[in-house]
């Protein structure tokens, strides 16, 4: 296929919808490309010469609906756009799979910057690459502050027991990806179980945040928090622990998986830690365990790639790597649940 017509997306058919259903959206013959960087949901950036639009839909082949849910993301951006929350415009969801194969939907395209790696955030220098993370952080207190029930998102998640379900469910997908010794992993499992904190107030999770899954603006300030796939109502320190764990120096010089905390000017995960409690009144104390639950779920994932790339089911750049850099994921959760 042509790089205008790329696999999953069939331009006259989405040209057709957008047709009937947002009369006058569109001027002219549509062109798209396919995103690169996400982690399993396909995104493309479509054009009609004018205007820019994006559309996300599940991999080709995708079999679990839930996993790949588009009526959730949209739903969840939908809430959230008229919030002070920083979302990209929705423009409708499709569910006829006559369109394109697969419910997808389309949103307004935003101009920004996903700052993957330290390499890529030094050319900022150390007072941009300052300026970008401490507004992650008033950002995650942004969405945090969110009233569920006040958008529509009351029964957007079960936050009773959000924790163990969380800890029970990635414990599964270890024993899923067991075929060798990994030294620590059972350990950090079970003294997450037995420290297991007790949940503030529920709010709106975004449950991946961190600097590559929001677009950064010419003025260092986030335009658009993307990929919400895995949203829901739960425990909002979890966002905190995550972003604290990407901020963190992981210690493997050259690794295929990388933190963004090695960029001149990265704030010290205390001063994240303190900004968002000062910003959003909630008790951080517990966030060690937060942290250390990050790494251990990092350590699942991890483990689950070097799984398939035993069996041959999976192919990239680095995976060969993964597989001795799940026991340091580990060791950093042991380490940080000890000091918390």
């Amino acid at each position: 296929m042509s790089p205008d017509h790329p696999p999953g997306l069939d331009l006259d058919r989405l040209r057709g919808l957008l047709e009937r259903e947002r009369p006058g959206l569109v001027t002219g013959p549509l062109s798209g490309r396919l995103i690169e960087g996400g982690r399993s949901n396909l995104t493309y950036a479509v054009s009609d010469g004018t205007a820019r639009w994006v559309v996300r839909r599940p991999p080709l082949g995708h079999v679990l609906a839930t996993a790949h849910d588009m009526r959730r993301e949209h739903r969840v951006i939908s809430a959230l756009h008229p919030t002070d929350v920083p979302v990209p415009r929705p423009v409708l969801l499709c569910e006829d799979e006559e369109v394109l194969g697969s419910p997808f939907y389309v949103m307004e395209f935003v101009d920004g910057t996903p700052y993957r790696t330290a390499e890529q955030l030094a050319p900022l220098g150390p007072e941009r690459t300052r300026g970008a993370v401490l507004s992650l952080v008033d950002t995650l207190v942004e969405l945090h502050a969110v009233d569920p029930g006040e958008v529509g998102l009351a029964d957007f998640g079960r936050p009773e027991g959000f924790l163990d379900r969380q800890l029970r469910r990635w414990g599964k997908q270890l024993d899923a990806s067991r075929n060798r010794e990994l030294a620590g992993v059972d350990e950090l499992h079970a003294a997450l179980g037995r420290a297991l904190p007790r949940s503030p107030a529920p709010a709106v999770v975004h449950g991946d945040y961190r600097l590559d899954n929001v677009l950064i603006g010419a003025d260092d300030t986030i335009q658009a928090i993307l990929d919400w796939e895995m949203s829901t109502l739960g425990d909002p320190l979890t966002d905190l622990g995550l972003l604290v764990m990407y901020s963190m120096p992981l210690g493997a010089p050259g690794s295929p998986v990388s933190t963004t905390a090695e960029a001149p000017g990265h704030p010290a995960p205390a001063e994240l830690i303190e900004r968002y409690a000062a910003r959003s009144g909630r008790d951080v104390s517990a966030v060690s365990w937060y942290t250390a639950f990050a790494w251990f779920k990092l350590a699942v994932i991890l483990e689950g790639i070097h799984y398939r790339y035993t069996l041959g089911q999976t192919v990239g750049r680095g995976f060969d790597r993964i597989g001795e850099l799940v026991p340091v994921f580990v060791e950093h959760g042991l380490t940080t649940l000890q000091e918390g």
